[in-house]
């Protein structure tokens, strides 16, 4: 018996799909339809109880198309696809990543429970968790990084609500800083408060480096969550979210997204089965030439400091949790432009290559303003203490030539 095992980026292009159900068509079609016909009443009635959770599936049965906001032929192959970059047991595909988080944590969380989340998070994530989760009487503690487990655990015991924590929600590496939260000591931290009763969930937002140069599976984490409208995408023409985990977990989610109706469209998961086909090579690129773009403005006159992950300081604690949970450095930077906020908008009106635009992740490069653009409603004082101040500037890096990605940048330099 052959033992060997393709790798994701191979099987990419054809797992999970059947060409002789699709007229033996090489590519799987879109599945362009609301509802499919059953053979007959005793298949539906199967199959609801399955997609409802009034049962689990027998081993080797197959669970049968119903209805696209419950399940889709495309959603089906692209959610065994992303499956095996984490090696997860299973995935939910959303239609946007904001749903992805916030199906994520309201399928675990109830009024009373306890949210420990590290800062900073992207600035929707923060507003849900701060302004939305807490409306349903679910408590939130946010830690900052720098702190050890050590500190953070006696935050939550000095706060008098260790017993309610249910869930610990990790942005890392974060957004738009780079800074890095131990997962694995996160995950000790969970078992401890964990009982018979009551898993800690952890989940973790892997946007920045995910799936190709972090697994937060591997290291014990819950849940994995993407904006597949980033890497996964890559194209800057759909808006999709990804949660990967067990078979158990992620049933659980994909139960609430069956009732919340915010699942992908067939033709949303059509577009990520394309672009998941060259999503290494798409992300080597960029990795590549991020570091191109990091050398040279590390040497910047006008640049104060870069925040980059292939720059960490050696011995430093970053560096450490960098070594042991990241494959990469990834194609994400930050840095402070000398001045403040006029400096910085200077800089971004004058680019021409690089596009002023929000998002990441993309074939394009593209350069925002995180204190007034992504991050504009994250409370001011945490901001200043979080380094995310008026002279930051956060560059998506693309896939164009590093030479020429650093001459615009030189070019918008001189006018600053």
């Amino acid at each position: 018996m052959e033992n060997w095992k393709f790798k994701p980026e191979s099987l990419m292009m054809s797992h999970g799909y059947k060409p002789e159900l699709s007229e033996g068509a090489v590519k799987c079609p879109i599945f362009q339809t609301s509802t499919f016909v059953f053979q007959k009443a005793e298949d539906g009635k199967a199959f609801f109880e399955v997609a409802y959770g009034i049962r689990e599936k027998e081993e080797s049965e197959e669970m049968g198309l119903i209805y696209s906001r419950l399940n889709n032929p495309d959603l089906e192959i692209l959610e065994n696809r992303l499956s095996l970059w984490d090696n997860a047991g299973d995935t939910a595909v959303f239609e946007s990543g904001m749903s992805a988080i916030s199906t994520a944590l309201m399928e675990f969380l109830n009024p009373g429970d306890l949210l420990l989340f590290s800062n900073p998070v992207y600035g929707g994530t923060d507003h849900f968790i701060k302004h939305v989760l807490t409306k349903y009487g679910i408590e939130v503690m946010g830690f900052n990084p720098g702190q050890s487990i050590e500190e953070i655990e006696r935050m939550l015991q000095d706060s008098g609500k260790a017993d309610q924590l249910a869930y610990i929600y990790l942005e890392t590496p974060a957004n738009p800083t780079n800074d890095l939260i131990d997962i694995k000591g996160c995950v000790e931290l969970a078992k401890k408060y964990s009982s018979a009763d009551k898993k800690v969930i952890v989940g973790v937002d892997s946007t920045y480096l995910g799936p190709l140069w972090q697994n937060p599976l591997e290291l014990g984490a819950d849940l994995v969550i993407y904006s597949a409208t980033k890497y996964i995408g890559g194209h800057s023409d759909l808006i999709a979210g990804a949660c990967s985990g067990s078979a158990e977990i992620i049933g659980r989610v994909k139960v609430l997204r069956t009732f919340l109706g915010n699942m992908a469209s067939p033709y949303t998961g059509w577009l990520l089965m394309r672009s998941l086909e060259t999503l290494k090579i798409r992300m080597e690129r960029q990795g590549n030439t991020a570091a191109h773009v990091a050398k040279y403005l590390k040497q910047h006159p006008k640049v104060e400091k870069v925040y980059y992950l292939g720059d960490l300081e050696e011995g430093s604690e970053q560096k450490r949790i960098y070594d042991e949970q990241c494959k990469d450095a990834g194609a994400m930077l930050s840095f402070d432009i000398k001045g403040g906020e006029a400096e910085a908008f200077r800089f971004l009106n004058h680019l021409k290559l690089v596009k002023l635009a929000v998002s990441l992740g993309s074939t394009e490069s593209l350069a925002q303003h995180p204190a007034t653009m992504t991050h504009a409603g994250v409370d001011p004082e945490l901001k200043q203490i979080l380094g995310i101040t008026d002279k930051m500037v956060r560059l998506s890096v693309g896939v164009e030539a590093h030479e020429d990605l650093i001459h615009d940048l030189e070019k918008a330099f001189e006018q600053v």
